[in-house]
């Protein structure tokens, strides 16, 4: 009796953690999607406005997965990975098309100083996130905080890719590798997506 009640006490405080994660990279997004439209619109930059989309997307990952874990059946975590795996493809499709377009034409995007800074503090916080989703995903055995520590990983990853098209531009002016880092994004979107409609 005494060790299910401490099971039961230990499930309980993993739950609280992993609904802490997810407020953290929720309210993290929320101040993200203005510092990203306000960088992306000045710089006119497509990897921003896809990186502010992502974070859209994260917004609603995490919903889901607070949603999820006030309760645990088994046909709301289909569902609900589902849905995240939806926001990846539409993700995708956005980033693929502007991309494209933005390379056929020879836009060149202007340099960006507030996007590298927010890009390069979240990255940080991303990674961060991930891992504390990781492990607390994994000790509930909870298969939707799980895929949605990866999303989060995913975005310190785009973070980076982001960043880097960003240095680049304004270093080299590498003007194309804001575009460049818009496919990165592409093709970690997929492969996510790919994942949550796999499992």
């Amino acid at each position: 009796m005494a060790e299910r009640t401490a099971v039961r006490t230990d499930r309980e405080a993993l739950l609280r953690h992993g609904r802490r994660l997810e407020h953290a990279t929720l309210g993290w997004n929320v101040v993200g999607i203005v510092v990203l439209a306000v960088a992306a619109i000045a710089a006119r930059s497509v990897a921003l406005a896809g990186f502010g989309l992502d974070s859209l997307i994260e917004i609603g990952a995490s919903t889901v997965v607070l949603w999820e874990l006030a309760g645990v059946a088994a046909e709301r975590q289909q569902r609900a990975i589902r849905l995240i795996g939806s926001s990846f493809v539409a993700l995708v499709l956005y980033l693929a098309v502007q991309s494209t377009l933005v390379l056929v034409v020879g836009f060149h995007p202007h340099h960006s100083a507030l996007g590298i800074v927010w890009t390069a503090v979240t990255a940080a916080a991303m990674f961060t996130l991930a891992a504390g989703k990781a492990r607390t995903g994994a000790a509930l055995d909870n298969p939707v905080l799980k895929t949605e520590g990866r999303v989060t990983l995913v975005d310190g990853i785009l973070a980076t890719a982001v960043l880097l098209g960003l240095v680049l531009n304004a270093t080299a002016g590498w003007w194309w590798a804001d575009p460049a880092a818009g496919y990165v994004l592409v093709y970690y979107g997929a492969r996510e997506a790919w994942t949550a409609f796999k499992h």
